[in-house]
């Protein structure tokens, strides 16, 4: 059975949030990234652009696919992690660590009501795995 941090919260679309006050760190999912494959590129916002909760902000680049990264919460993206636009592979090795994606500075936190706790994920997880 997965691990899921129980400090984060998490979305349908396998993305991770860290919050701190304001803050969003965002990052995909240990379960994401594994069903991905590897990963080879990715398409990130720039600083200081805005993206808006349940729309793609960007994609990643796999083996098997190309996804879009759908944001978990609406914000300006007040940091990019340019450690993974160089190796993507990180996102692979060490998702919820070094392989975070961007930070949200966030607008309406009430947006993260929608979003899983761990135990929820979780279970989540279990169902989408039995659709398979």
């Amino acid at each position: 059975m997965k691990i899921f941090p129980d400090e984060l919260l998490y979305s349908r679309e396998h993305f991770w949030v860290r919050v701190e006050g304001d803050l969003a760190t965002v990052g995909l999912t240990d379960h994401g990234q594994e069903k991905l494959g590897e990963i080879v590129s990715l398409d990130l916002p720039e600083t200081d652009s805005y993206v808006e909760w349940n729309e793609p902000f960007g994609s990643i680049e796999a083996a098997g696919a190309t996804i879009d990264l759908i944001a978990p919460v609406s914000g300006v993206v007040i940091n990019v992690n340019d450690d993974i636009t160089d190796d993507a592979g990180i996102i692979n090795s060490d998702p919820y660590d070094t392989g975070w994606l961007l930070v949200i500075e966030m607008e309406d936190q009430e947006e993260l009501d929608d979003l899983l706790d761990a135990h929820a994920y979780q279970d989540f997880v279990i169902q989408e795995e039995d659709l398979d």
